[in-house]
């Protein structure tokens, strides 16, 4: 008789292993909601404008940037704690027992990881995206129309800055923030020189929205030299910047969904520009499912062994440690990548295929000599 592809076993161990997972998961969703809620309450305290459920709103719109991340640590304690119920029932000692092998027991765990791992990539990522965007304006509406420097949600000092050339000359836009991937600035302050360099006005504004050929400034102040201000409701730079250029210069690659990437690319490519973080992150997203398994292949080698020793503290602190040093390895190649010293693809690739490696070899060490 034909074996079942999906044994009772392998779908015993893989409602174990998600569930594991999403206890994890859902735990560090609670702690991030109450801190960022606790933390906007403090920030919002003294807007009008910021009722309780425009900030509890704003709090479930930042979320899902926030847990995009932890993934990869809800699979590897995930999986820790699940292989831990099971070896504290002694259904693992059953399971071996029976003459089943690390490979076939862990095989759900695998498949769990990778259907993980697709999810964030195919899902979760586009849904990021689209909250963070929305997020973004909500808090420029909160704190972009403050004139102290000190309450924006970022400072003129380490805001976005941009060095343009048009036919009224030449200018230095600073803002505070960027919405819509950069076409649309928050807190805008326009400084404009002759060919000669010679200062000719000061523009102040609320915000400032990317056209074809031209910014379009709304709600500010215009200070020509030896004039006074005069405010203005709209008010017209032109500029040769294109849209693709400011897109690529200031968009966060956060809010690009992973479906928008491959035109982004090809646009800013076919406009001559660098598309470095976006191929990195597009690479980053492709071998994200791949991570996952590493995940769980790392929580094996630091768990199987010690569960059979008793020793849950060192256990925790061997998948602690070796989070610790991926999401390190992780990092360093990441900004290797996005400075362009290593191929976006080798930077995104090489930690995760490493990781794989490293588990494959220790389980191979610990269960077969």
């Amino acid at each position: 008789m034909r074996a079942p592809l999906i044994s009772t076993l392998d779908r015993y161990l893989a409602v174990r292993f998600l569930g594991s997972i999403m206890l994890v998961f859902a735990t560090n969703i609670a702690l991030i909601l109450l801190v960022d809620f606790v933390e906007m309450l403090r920030r919002t305290g003294d807007l009008a404008s910021a009722t309780l459920p425009r900030v509890l709103g704003l709090v479930l719109l930042r979320l899902p940037t926030f847990t995009e991340a932890i993934f990869p640590f809800a699979v590897l304690f995930g999986t820790m704690a699940a292989l831990l119920r099971l070896s504290q029932k002694l259904e693992l000692v059953v399971v071996r027992a029976a003459g089943i092998s690390v490979w076939q027991f862990m095989k759900p765990a695998l498949v769990i990881a990778l259907l993980i791992g697709a999810f964030t990539t195919l899902a979760y990522n586009p849904l990021v995206s689209f909250t963070k965007s929305i997020s973004d304006r909500i808090e420029a509406d909160f704190f972009g129309r403050r004139n102290n420097v000190g309450g924006a949600v970022q400072s003129t000092n380490a805001g976005i800055w941009l060095r343009q050339e048009g036919r009224d000359g030449q200018f230095v836009m600073n803002a505070a923030t960027s919405l819509e991937r950069g076409l649309d600035l928050r807190r805008v302050t326009v400084t404009s020189f002759d060919a000669d360099g010679r200062f000719v006005e000061r523009i102040d504004a609320e915000s400032a929205v990317l056209h074809s050929g031209f910014w379009e400034l709304s709600n500010g102040s215009a200070m020509h030299a030896d004039q006074e201000p005069e405010t203005f409701g709209k008010y017209v730079l032109s500029t040769n910047l294109t849209k693709d250029q400011v897109i690529e210069s200031l968009a966060s690659v956060e809010t690009v969904s992973f479906y928008d990437l491959p035109e982004y690319i090809v646009r800013s490519e076919q406009a001559g520009l660098p598309a470095v973080r976006l191929r990195l992150q597009y690479q980053t997203l492709l071998a994200r499912p791949w991570l996952m398994c590493a995940m769980a292949l790392i929580a094996a080698t630091v768990s199987l062994r010690l569960f059979r020793l008793g020793n849950i503290l060192p256990m925790i602190l061997g998948g602690v440690g070796a989070g610790f040093l991926l999401y390190v390895a992780l990092e360093v190649a990441r900004q290797l990548g996005s400075s362009g010293v290593v191929a976006d693809i080798w930077a995104a690739w090489t930690p995760v295929v490493v990781a794989m490696l490293v588990g494959l070899t220790i389980l191979l060490y610990q269960e077969d000599g």
